[in-house]
């Protein structure tokens, strides 16, 4: 089995520096073009499955980049971005950001001390659901020989190949940057184990904006 773990395209959410969360922000157009040129790494790539976020950032991803083949399309909610509850909408860097934006920005800087707010899952929550996706995935015969893409989101992926590594410290669960827009990361897996063969490819030309939190 080879899977292909894909991060969705950019939002004018990403732009403004928002929490988007479970929140279901479609792409912008430049986050279709990132898409559209990303579909160019898969055109000797034949995708057997897609399991794809429900939201539709990633399902339209997803679609993009394989809009010239025709896989079978799993909607699955354990892939979906980790939800904020009340803090989704809030900018959290620039000139407009918000006052509460400290306590969210844990989350990134402090993660073992993030406290969700009303309506936000836990990390032990977000890793149970994104652990669980994964072993099913390994134990289904079906797949065995298939390529499959993953349509989700920078939390959420960054769970899934922490998951991969083995890392599942939540001191060290952004040991790495955060995946970039429709960034790409190969995986195989052999009699059930995982190993990554390339990691946050990108098929554009334009430079990787790379997300950080800025003053």
């Amino acid at each position: 089995m080879r899977l292909y773990f894909l991060r969705h395209g950019e939002t004018d959410w990403n732009v403004k520096r928002l929490v988007q969360g479970s929140t279901d922000i479609p792409l912008n157009e430049y986050g279709r073009y990132l898409a559209r040129e990303t579909a160019k790494g898969f055109k000797d790539v034949p995708i057997d499955v897609v399991y794809t976020s429900p939201l539709i950032r990633a399902k339209e991803t997803a679609q993009l980049v394989l809009e010239n083949q025709n896989p079978l399309y799993i909607d699955e909610p354990r892939i979906r971005e980790m939800g904020f509850g009340e803090y989704e909408g809030m900018c959290i860097s620039g000139p407009e950001k918000s006052p509460k934006s400290p306590e969210f920005n844990k989350f990134f800087d402090d993660t073992v001390n993030f406290v969700p707010v009303e309506g936000g899952e836990t990390m032990k929550e977000l890793m149970d659901r994104t652990g669980d996706f994964l072993q099913e995935l390994y134990e289904n015969e079906e797949l065995e020989e298939k390529n499959v893409l993953i349509s989700t989101h920078g939390v959420t992926m960054t769970a899934l190949l922490n998951h991969i590594k083995n890392n599942l410290s939540v001191e060290c669960f952004w040991c790495e940057e955060v995946p970039p827009n429709c960034g790409v990361t190969i995986v195989e897996v052999k009699d059930g184990v995982p190993s990554i063969l390339e990691e946050s490819l990108v098929y554009y030309n334009e430079p990787v904006r790379k997300w950080r939190i800025e003053e």
